[in-house]
């Protein structure tokens, strides 16, 4: 039993020595000859004239390492296999050949890799549907963008839902070499590669089966593409999974990586019975698809037949595509190529990914797949949870990063915005103000679940308004007063979004209501873009009708249903008007709101209550004339005045917000004095209210007081906005000019 240990020994000891020797004459010619600098490495770019002199040596010194390395391996299998039998208990686990020739080539040379061509466009296929699930692809594009080197075509399967969601995201994102194609989901429930027929009992759902259809939803000229699954969080650059593609055999169709679970050995439980698959089966969480062989090897009908044939004693799949997969590369294992595990390291329950990885540079994919998500239990899960995170909270903005020597050709937003730039006198004293107006936000619209039925009363109503993080103490009041549709717009960074998810998911206010879109406008630059965020939740709101407020307002109980009759007995579908909803304030924190007009006279005569701004700007609230809305039992009409800027409900349809006034001053009356200059007839409404709630004040607004040169800046766009409202309206608009120099 030991003359073969003894023999092998021996060789491997002698194989080290003369392995040893050749490095040394190698690296002393190499340095004799050409200096200290002999060593870069020669996997990218063009090789130097001392690496092509010395090609031969090194092939010889590789090929020595390849033996050296074979020959461990079957030191190491022969110890295992005699602790084996003479133990008789246990089993040792053993990579596929494949799979140590892969990481081993990952870890050392580069040599066998196969390179991918600079500015080579990488094609990602990502199937999403839903809320969550737009937000969750944010991360792994981000995570993707991060270590990318090449330009990259997202093509992404969506419902409207999503579609909605991220076309928006992507336009406003504006990231260079980033092209993305939208798919309509539901056009492959029916037709030739129809999914809905198959029973799925999966959390994903209908949209869980939707791989299999990529060769008939993506363009037929596309002949390779990587596919994800939105919880997949990337280590690495994208393109080195690419260069895979170019390893596979001519019968080769399909990357994917081993199942890290015992799920389909069927030994998880009494009675598991999971579909048929090689072995352990494969993950589809990460696959490597080349469509133009799929498509000539009649991919679409081999997988329906094979779907077909189980469902007969299977009756339904438990994890969507991943089965059918499994079905087919079962009866056909040479269409599969075997990814090596560190493609897709799972951490799903019962998950034996820890045998895939020693060291945290074996990582190159982290994939989420257990319903538990973050939770899930696992002996590095910190370490991955913090990888998960950093993207997660990653400022996007950072990401708009150029691809030197790769043309892109620019997007009509971004070269609008780079021609206005170039335009701006760098040397005006208000350069910033009119940057950040020409500034294009990222936007994630509808950051949380929305239900509400469009469109079904013509006098329903959506409260609009726009906050940051300093205000989302608010949100549970407001909640509480108006039970009608909402729609907001939150001013947040990448980080505190995440904040405001986990606040908005544990609070039991927010969690219950459905009606509440929340549209997430990022931080960029040293202004708030106040009417940008107005124009953002505008915009997205679902009703025919919109109340314009502000978010440290609270409504009058019963506010909503209110206002629906209003506009109703006021036949304001007829008639162009703004409904005036009057503001008053408090001093104090803790207010036992009124709950009808009576009560609040009552608290204004007590000194309580004050009508909005009485004592700094009473002009901006003035011509509301609360004398007269003290005895009104009707709605009575009011005429413009210089710096009113009431909260109005308008139609949806009505002006947008004019986005060069940003921070403080001059966004609402600028918004009031256009819709005067369109002819709206102004009716305030006799029974309706909202109060201010103190608050501490905002950074705009201490700018604002403190310096000279923001208030002279506001006055110059006020002038600049005059002009254009006169060029745009006319004579009609010159009132406005001469009201303002009458002051």
């Amino acid at each position: 039993m030991l003359c073969p240990w003894r023999g092998r020994l021996k060789v491997l000891l002698a194989t080290l020595m003369l392995v040893l020797l050749i490095s040394w004459l190698y690296f002393l010619l190499g340095n004799l000859e050409y200096g200290p600098s002999l060593l870069p490495s020669p996997c990218f770019g063009e090789q130097p004239k001392w690496y092509l002199d010395h090609k031969a040596l090194a092939s010889q010194v590789q090929k020595v390492e390849e033996e050296n390395h074979l020959l461990r391996l079957q030191l190491i299998q022969s110890q295992a296999q005699e602790e084996t039998n003479s133990n008789q208990q246990g089993s040792s686990f053993v990579e596929d050949q494949d799979v140590l020739d892969d990481r081993r080539s990952n870890r050392t040379g580069c040599l066998k890799q196969r390179m991918v061509q600079k500015c080579e466009l990488i094609h990602v296929a990502i199937v999403c549907a839903g809320y969550n699930a737009s937000r969750d692809v944010v991360t792994l594009v981000k995570s993707i963008l991060f270590h990318r080197k090449n330009p990259l075509h997202f093509h992404l399967i969506t419902d409207h839902v999503a579609q909605k969601i991220l076309q928006t995201l992507f336009q406003s994102w504006m990231v260079p070499s980033v092209h993305v194609s939208f798919y309509n989901a539901d056009d492959l429930k029916a037709g030739h590669a129809e999914v809905s027929w198959i029973p799925n009992k999966h959390y994903s759902g209908i949209y869980g089966l939707m791989k299999l259809t990529l060769t008939k939803a993506l363009p037929s000229d596309l002949s390779k593409v990587i596919v994800l699954d939105t919880d997949i969080t990337f280590a690495t650059d994208i393109a080195e999974l690419w260069a895979v593609l170019g390893k596979f055999s001519d019968k080769q169709v399909i990357g994917l990586v081993e199942n890290q679970s015992d799920w389909y050995l069927g030994n998880l439980w009494k009675n598991h019975k999971p579909w048929p698959a090689l072995g352990r089966g494969f993950n589809t969480g990460v696959i490597l698809l080349l469509l133009d062989r799929l498509r000539r090897i009649g991919w679409e009908q081999m997988w329906r037949l094979t779907a077909e044939r189980e469902l007969m004693s299977m009756l339904s799949t438990s994890l969507a595509d991943q089965d059918i997969f499994n079905a087919v590369i079962k009866r056909s294992p040479m269409l599969v190529f075997r990814l090596p595990c560190f493609w897709n390291v799972q951490l799903s329950d019962h998950t034996r990914s820890e045998q895939c990885y020693t060291e945290v540079s074996d990582l190159k994919v982290i994939h989420w797949n257990s319903p538990k998500k973050l939770r899930v239990k696992n002996k590095h899960v910190e370490f991955f949870r913090n990888l998960y995170l950093t993207f997660l909270e990653y400022d996007g903005n950072l990401l708009r990063r150029e691809l030197f020597g790769c043309a892109s050709l620019p997007s009509l937003s971004s070269g609008q915005f780079q021609q206005a730039l170039e335009e701006l006198d760098e040397d005006d004293p208000c350069y910033d103000f009119r940057r950040q107006s020409l500034i294009q936000h990222r936007v994630h619209l509808f950051f949380l679940q929305y239900e509400y039925p469009a469109l079904t009363d013509a006098a329903d109503v959506t409260l609009v308004a726009q906050l940051s993080m300093d205000r989302l103490q608010m949100l549970e009041a407001i909640c509480k007063h108006w039970i009608g549709p909402i729609s907001l717009a939150l001013y947040l960074s990448d980080a505190e979004a995440q904040q405001f998810l986990r606040y908005a998911q544990a609070s039991e206010v927010l969690s219950s209501r459905r009606n509440v879109a929340y549209h997430i406008v990022y931080k960029e630059g040293q202004f708030y873009p106040v009417n940008f965020l107005r124009n953002v939740a505008l915009k997205n709101a679902q009703t025919p009708y919109v109340f314009l407020t502000d978010i440290d307002f609270l409504p009058m109980y019963g506010l909503y249903d209110y206002l629906r009759t209003s506009i109703l007995q006021l036949e304001l579908p007829q008639k162009k008007a703004a409904l005036i909803v009057p503001a008053f304030e408090t001093l104090h924190y803790r207010l036992t709101f009124p709950r009808s007009k009576a009560e609040l006279l009552s608290m204004l005569d007590m000194g309580s209550l004050y009508t909005f701004r009485y004592h700094v700007w009473p002009q901006g609230h003035a011509p509301t004339d609360y004398a007269k809305w003290r005895t009104a039992t009707v709605p009575y009409r009011v005429e413009w005045q210089p710096h009113f800027e009431p909260y109005v409900v308008v139609r949806r349809d009505c002006p947008l917000y004019d986005q060069r006034f940003v921070g403080f001053g001059w966004n609402k009356v600028s918004h009031v004095m256009e819709l005067d200059a369109q002819e709206y007839e102004f009716l305030v409404l006799p029974n309706a209210f909202i109060i201010h709630m103190p608050h501490a004040p905002s950074f705009d607004i201490s700018k604002f007081r403190l310096s000279s040169s923001y208030r002279d800046c506001l006055e110059t766009l006020r002038e600049e906005f005059h002009q254009d409202l006169s060029r745009k309206y006319g004579a009609a608009a010159l009132k406005y000019l001469t009201a303002e120099r009458s002051l």
